[in-house]
């Protein structure tokens, strides 16, 4: 690496190369263009649906440039002002010293290459300067409404991160001392990277050839025992001589595979619950396609998971359930129990857990603003000739709003440093999209997230019986992430504030995955609880007790509190020794189709 080092400082002093050297670059360019023609010859000549993700309708067109060109425009007056903050570095200019600045503490920049050299230094100062004028600029828009203040913050945050010199192979030292490092084999390697994903109009962020599911994640052993044209139920084998009279249900959400609660044996929850002494069934979603673009809310609630609630009952004949809903099966399962409840039913679901979900969307976070009326029209366009939306598009939302994570630090480890992609469960499960109704997900994002009409007694109808949460006097145990992004911790202590029955609410460490898939041996993290009655989530956090690593066994005490009887591990507690037959292996057909 220091000869590297040494290459790039006398590259940057004088860019004479040996013929020997221009050979090498001349055929390392020969074989780039090689692979572009390909790639360009290979989507041109190609007469099935491209595997890339299109532009949007209008994307190119005329119109759309202008109104682009109206955007880039006030960018000139901030260059401008960034030259004049070059001067400052300029020998024989006088100017004010340079303050601090947040990039001092920023992960992109924190190689020493950054500050060693006086070129580098420049850069990054300079993006600090451009970057800090353009969002403090956010604040001083007059004549906008604090929804589209926010939505222009976003948008500006988007365009600085990918404005970052990191992100381009002649402003990051790293990147310039890897090409002399190998030779520009790296550009080559990641262009290959990068032409893969466009053809499968796709980020890619763990090597797709290390996980094989069943076998080494989502393997936990059980079978498929029941089966619908929306989803599979898988039933997992005991580990213990004796289980907890009270099944548990798993609810995941729809939008992602279910086995984020079953990555690999050390940090499965579901694994985890089995091995506690639990009968665990979890819902598998079946992946949309055109034959499901007419599925609403009624259908996920009474055909999913209200039919499993009484496909368990009866299977094991029990008169209830714990049910767990995470993210949107959360708001769903809120739902159930609002319908259950209207229909004399509620004590069907002894008790009622929810990962990190909504039911009042009127903090939401960044998500909601995606959601007006120019993109649900822009979902409904991309949705409407299939009848589903791809869940690339998704894919893509979600990245967004991590983008410094999840997009720009891909495209600077494997676009330009040509690095190979991790085997990271977590990461592969990411990338592994479910599309989605595409009426359902409208009415999700209009009802719900623009709307807000399920706090409002009656303003949802499931089956024609309004949905009143207040009714909902189940047991809940409710769990929010503390740097929760997607459902944050604001958001979900709303449930606080609807329900009737007792509430439990434990703030957990970290965020929407990790501070849900947080195993007691890993140790990490923490959670905090508070026994007292409190009115908002600031009083919660002042008086609570924090207890370091996972929330989970705090969790499993509450569960044991409705009822330690056990029953033997035998007949319907064991997968396909009942009522219900063993139709194939977990994790089942559905978690594969694409």
């Amino acid at each position: 690496m220091s000869e590297a080092k040494d290459q790039t400082e006398d590259l940057l002093r004088s860019p004479v190369a040996t013929l020997e050297e221009l050979q090498h670059w001349t055929s390392l360019f020969g074989r780039t263009q090689q692979m572009l023609l390909e790639y360009a010859t290979d989507s041109l000549s190609d007469t099935k649906e491209p595997a890339g993700l299109a532009l949007p309708s209008g994307m190119g067109s005329p119109a759309w440039a202008d109104e682009a060109a109206k955007l880039a425009r006030p960018l000139n007056d901030l260059w401008i002002d960034n030259i004049k903050f070059w001067q400052h570095f300029m020998p024989g200019v006088a100017g004010e010293p340079v303050p601090p600045s947040a990039l001092d503490k920023d992960k992109r920049f924190a190689a020493p290459q950054w500050r060693s050299h006086p070129l580098f230094d420049l850069i990054r100062q300079s993006y600090g300067f451009l970057s800090d004028h353009l969002l403090k600029g956010v604040d001083t828009l007059e004549g906008v409404d604090p929804k589209q203040r926010e939505q222009i913050r976003f948008a500006t945050k988007i365009f600085v991160d990918a404005l970052s010199p990191s992100n381009f192979a002649f402003t990051n030292p790293q990147v310039i001392e890897r090409t002399i490092e190998t030779r520009g084999e790296n550009l080559l390697h990641g262009l290959k990277h990068m032409l893969d994903d466009m053809r499968k109009g796709q980020l890619t962020h763990a090597d797709q050839t290390a996980f094989e599911l069943g076998k080494n994640i989502a393997a936990t052993p059980g079978k498929v025992v029941h089966e619908t044209p929306l989803y599979q139920l898988i039933q997992y084998e005991p580990t213990t001589e004796r289980v907890n009279a009270i099944p548990l249900l798993i609810f995941p959400p729809w939008i992602n595979r279910f086995y984020i609660l079953d990555l690999n044996p050390t940090n499965s929850f579901i694994k985890w619950a089995v091995d506690q002494g639990l009968t665990v069934f979890v819902v598998s979603w079946r992946s949309a396609d055109a034959s499901m673009a007419d599925v609403t809310m009624d259908d996920y609630v009474l055909g999913g998971l209200v039919d499993a609630i009484d496909t368990v009952r009866d299977a094991l004949d029990v008169p209830s359930v714990h049910a767990i809903g995470y993210c949107v099966a959360g708001t769903a399962l809120a739902m159930a129990l609002a319908w259950l409840a209207a229909n004399g039913q509620a004590d069907k679901v002894r008790s009622a857990t929810f990962f990190t979900a909504q039911i009042d969307f009127s903090r939401a976070g960044d998500l909601t603003l995606f959601v007006d009326e120019h993109m649900l029209k822009l979902i409904e366009s991309l949705a409407a000739e299939k009848g589903y939306l791809d869940g690339r598009y998704m894919a893509v939302t979600f990245n967004l709003l991590r983008g410094r994570d999840l997009i720009w630090n891909y495209v600077v480890n494997n676009y330009l440093l040509g690095a190979d992609y991790p085997a990271f469960d977590l990461l592969y499960w990411n990338g592994d999209t479910t599309n989605l109704p595409a009426r359902w997900h409208a009415d999700y994002l209009r009802d719900l997230y623009r709307d807000n009409k399920l706090v409002e007694a009656g303003a949802i109808r499931i089956d024609n019986t309004p949905i009143d949460l207040r009714r909902i006097s189940t047991p809940v145990y409710i769990q929010a992430g503390r740097e929760d992004h997607i459902a944050p911790a604001t958001s979900v202590w709303k449930f606080m504030d609807y329900l009737s029955g007792s509430k439990r609410f434990v703030l957990a460490g970290s965020g929407h995955i990790a501070g849900v898939v947080n195993p007691p041996a890993s140790n990490k993290y923490q959670y905090w609880t508070n026994e007292e009655k409190v009115g908002s989530l600031e009083d919660f956090i002042a008086g609570a007790k924090e207890t370091r690593g996972s929330w989970w066994p705090d969790w499993r005490r509450w569960i044991e509190s409705f009822g330690s009887d056990s029953v033997p591990a035998k007949r319907a507690r064991r997968p396909g020794k009942g009522k219900l037959k063993a139709l194939e292996n977990a994790p089942g057909r559905y978690v594969r189709t694409r």
